[in-house]
């Protein structure tokens, strides 16, 4: 395969009975923008199944030559994932390059990936995606995301294709072991914060929900001075590692947010595996709010690929917020308003809707908090910092015998401090 250099593409696809086939046209439309491509033509044909020799019918073949003639296109984007042999028969047919829903979802992921972690990652489950489709003769370079006939002799070039798979095979032993050492330094952070109880809240859902947008919006929230908020944009994609950031509620209490990398639907099993210890910070929570585009017609369907995903990744049994946004952008539509003890309809860009999205949060962090009176003698001043650092303290006072604090405290601080309770 050769590196696409032209921006020219046309995407095609077979409808095969899929239910969501026309938005997942547009979508892919939109995943070809993310990758700085241009579509300048739409092919589609109904069939119940892809031909499995070319995935497209003969027919449909002589449309997308005259299509990308007219068109001065020299790449066929895919809906679906295609075998070896239907990108080796298609491009020997058309002459073009050919990029599968899956080739394109991981180029646009190995042009986002900020972090060591999230490049290691993406690199992973490239190689996985490449290693069957390596070619007879073809240098194992899988750098690049590939396009090109290649010919399937027997001999010399069978012992070098052999070689070059066991090439990519160590590579990708040598790039799991890298990350399990990242792991454990991301589980020791993890694990000091658990111990320092400060709850957890992580932001899910499908990619351009509005997740980095919400976030931001709750940390300008509370400081709008701040210089922590994360990269946004209206793009797939847009977040690909996890940000983790403090919120510091007026009252004192905290909680962490962490703001995820989206999904997709027909997201790459090989991305979905490497991404695991990335969301590791989801797995973890106290709490999910999932963050839904309430102006797409097709936001049911996000919701059901969200919580797909989230189990085959093991991340379940969490209490999640179901936060409806982006309603700004649909007519006649009320908002915030808070449609179910764990619904939310809102816009990520307005301050009523984040007061409220806080409001829900904190129910549902802190619903275990008691107020409690303690009495801490001067002798034990360390207590009073603790508490002022971890609690919500209500009202502090001096007396002649130590520090009177009122405070809202978990069961466990509350246990902690036992003997210095105080009846009021």
């Amino acid at each position: 395969m050769q590196e696409i250099e032209l921006t020219k593409v046309l995407i095609g696809g077979v409808s095969q009975n899929q239910a969501y086939f026309e938005s997942d046209m547009a979508e892919l439309a939109e995943l070809v923008k993310a990758n700085n491509m241009t579509v300048v033509g739409d092919i589609r044909q109904n069939l119940e199944r892809s031909v499995a020799a070319t995935y497209f019918g003969s027919g449909k073949l002589d449309e997308i030559r005259q299509l990308a003639a007219e068109n001065e296109a020299h790449t066929l984007v895919v809906n679906d994932e295609l075998s070896p042999s239907q990108i080796r028969n298609l491009e020997r047919d058309l002459k073009m390059n050919l990029l599968d829903r899956t080739g394109l979802i991981l180029a646009i992921f190995a042009n986002r990936a900020k972090s060591r972690e999230a490049k290691m990652q993406v690199q992973i489950a490239r190689l996985q995606y490449e290693l069957p489709r390596l070619r007879v003769g073809e240098q194992a370079n899988m750098m690049q995301q590939g396009g090109g006939p290649g010919f399937a002799n027997r001999g010399s070039g069978e012992t070098k294709l052999e070689m070059n798979q066991r090439t990519i095979k160590n590579k990708i032993s040598q790039l799991r072991h890298e990350l399990k050492t990242m792991e454990v330094a991301e589980q020791t952070k993890r694990a000091q914060r658990e111990r320092a109880a400060i709850p957890t809240v992580a932001l899910v859902g499908y990619t351009n929900a509005g997740k980095s947008t919400t976030m931001n919006g709750l940390l300008r929230h509370f400081d709008a001075a701040t210089t922590k908020t994360v990269f946004e944009r209206d793009m797939l994609f847009a977040t690909l590692d996890t940000s983790v950031r403090e919120i510091t509620l007026p009252d004192n209490k905290k909680f962490l947010l962490s703001d995820t990398v989206g999904f997709i639907n027909k997201l790459p099993t090989q991305l979905v595996k490497a991404f695991r210890s990335t969301l590791a910070e989801a797995a973890g929570a106290d709490l999910l709010v999932q963050v839904i585009d309430f102006s797409d017609p097709n936001y049911q369907e996000m919701i059901k690929v969200t919580e797909k995903t989230l189990h085959a990744m093991g991340i379940a049994d969490i209490p999640m917020i179901y936060a409806y946004n982006k309603a700004d952008r649909q007519a006649n539509t009320a908002f915030p308003l808070q449609t179910g003890e764990h619904d939310l309809v809102y816009s990520a860009n307005d301050q009523a809707s984040l007061e409220l999205l806080t409001q829900m949060i904190t129910k549902e962090l802190f619903a275990d908090l008691t107020k409690v009176t303690f009495l801490i003698p001067f002798a034990d001043g360390k207590w009073v910092d603790y508490l002022n650092e971890r609690a919500s303290v209500l009202a502090q006072d001096y007396t002649a015998n130590g520090t009177q604090l009122t405070v809202e405290v978990t069961p466990e601080d509350r246990q902690r401090l036992a003997k210095y309770l105080v009846e009021v």
